[in-house]
């Protein structure tokens, strides 16, 4: 059974893509169901290989690898050939975890779909598979091919179900994206070219060795070429100032649980990768870039802290923020140290989980009222306070608040970032105090602000509103009361990559 763990656990939306395929598309609440369902057998394994790895039990053994694709008579020397193969490490099982947790609950918040449910579910399934698969595929043309599935339903999802200027949006996602993917396909194509392999581990370990017997000699510039061009391909994803102009647009024109996504997870898929390839593969010339690493994350939580303030519109705020926080990312793996790399991990995990509660919110307000001005939704803690509560919640776990997964993660990644570059983690502190006046500023306004609408009939949190809600508050406090359920599981993950290191 454990050969086919992953596979199952990847591939199980299809069974909904596949019965939703059959059901008439006039059914509008068993498509929903059907929808929300066909999430949780992902979730169900997911938790359980989670918990197993908490208990002491071994991920590996649910390593898959099987024969694919096969070139020529190299085969036999274990030359240009392409295996299917899934695994999980530390990392990529926290991953797989956001990940689920997220699609259910985007799913959930998906009751506020008004039209064409069964073409939106499909797509929805079809980019879950795609983002479970990108973090447990260990070769590079398998994460391209799930990369890239993420990709088609992302697209049509923003352009059918966005607001006004969707397809805008839509298409500037698609070109950004499109742009980096082509710059990731190249450097896949090259190493796999030279190499005879696309496996991570094997990568990792040509490159870490002196002389290595490739088919073609890697030169030190051809390495900093291709590790030049990874920063740039998951810098789109990230995404890194000035490659961020096609995320404003998504973050603001998409449906909200299709950005609860978007920010929660695929934004993630470019740390994951600079993490993961940059680092695993090219440690040499990732040391080498650190510092200018280090400076675009400062960059990047300076220049969205800046432009978050001057928001009116809090889907803007949320927007420069999520640029603002990726800064956090780069700064802790820019550090090079376990403290710094744990932080970015943590970061990482911590935004995914309070931008999703956020964006669920400012779908709520949407629902309501139909705009998302700052100005124009104030008075909410009288008219409705427990969504103004979780909202202040949230807000608070963003900027920081001790006890919340944003004080862990901030605290570790400038930890690690002063150990190593005093001064730029110095300057980097200014951002931190930029979080705090953007979100209190919006929070306050949405809040307290003067009132410009009845709130007389107007409902609070429906009951199916508050399962998301709910779960990520608690997941935000969990992370930030017992960072440990987060640090145990990466361990041997953070020891491989201070070993590749040199650390």
């Amino acid at each position: 059974m454990n050969e086919f763990f992953l596979s199952i656990l990847v591939f199980s939306p299809l069974v909904g893509i596949l019965v939703l395929a059959f059901l008439p598309k006039t059914q509008e609440s068993n498509i929903k169901f059907v929808g929300f369902l066909a999430t949780l057998p992902a979730l169900v394994l997911s938790l359980f290989a989670f918990f197993q790895h908490l208990g002491g039990g071994n991920i590996d053994q649910y390593d898959v690898k099987v024969n694919w694709i096969h070139f020529g008579d190299f085969a036999e020397m274990g030359l240009f050939k392409i295996d299917y193969e899934l695994g999980l490490n530390g990392f990529s099982l926290i991953l797989i975890v956001l990940t689920a947790v997220l699609s259910t609950l985007a799913a959930i918040a998906s009751i506020h779909i008004k039209k064409e449910w069964k073409g939106y579910f499909m797509l929805f399934l079809l980019l879950e598979i795609g983002m479970l698969g990108v973090f447990v595929a260990q070769n590079l043309i398998l994460f391209f091919i799930f990369f890239e599935i993420t990709m088609i339903p992302m697209f049509f999802l923003i352009g059918k179900w966005g607001y006004f200027e969707k397809e805008k949006a839509a298409y500037s996602y698609l070109i950004y994206n499109g742009l980096g993917s082509a710059i990731l396909l190249i450097v896949i194509m090259v190493l796999f070219a030279r190499t005879g392999t696309s496996n991570i581990e094997a990568l990792a370990k040509i490159m870490a060795m002196e002389d290595p017997a490739t088919v073609s000699p890697f030169s030190d510039s051809l390495k900093m070429g291709l590790m030049i061009a990874l920063l740039i391909a998951f810098g789109v994803k990230l995404p890194i100032f000035p490659l961020h102009t096609w995320m404003l647009r998504v973050h603001v024109q998409a449906p909200p649980s299709i950005v609860m996504l978007h920010s929660g997870v695929l934004l993630k898929i470019g740390a994951f990768g600079l993490i993961r390839f940059g680092m695993g593969i090219f440690p040499e010339q990732f040391e080498s870039l650190a510092v200018l690493i280090v400076i675009l994350g400062v960059v990047n939580l300076l220049y969205g802290a800046f432009l978050a303030f001057l928001q009116e519109d809090f889907k803007m705020v949320l927007a420069y923020s999520s640029i603002s926080h990726m800064g956090i990312v780069l700064m802790g793996v820019g550090a090079l140290n376990e403290a710094g790399i744990q932080g970015a991990i943590f970061q990482v995990v911590s935004h995914g989980l309070i931008s999703a509660l956020l964006f669920f919110l400012v779908g709520v307000f949407y629902e309501r009222f139909h705009t998302s001005t700052i100005m124009n939704l104030g008075g909410m803690a009288k008219g409705m306070p427990l969504t103004a509560g979780f909202l202040l919640a949230g807000a608070m776990a963003s900027l920081g608040l001790p006890g919340m997964s944003g004080f862990v993660s901030e605290f570790m990644a400038f930890l690690g970032l002063f150990e190593e570059m005093p001064i730029l983690a110095a300057i980097g502190c200014i951002g931190i105090i930029m979080t705090a006046v953007y979100l209190l500023r919006a929070t306050l306004g949405i809040t307290y602000g003067k009132a410009h609408r009845e709130f007389a009939g107007v409902t609070d949190l429906k009951a199916a509103e508050f399962v998301p809600v709910l779960v990520l508050t608690a997941l935000i406090v969990l992370i930030g009361v017992y960072p440990s359920v987060l640090s145990e599981p990466l361990q041997a993950t953070l020891e491989t990559i201070m070993l590749g290191l040199g650390g």
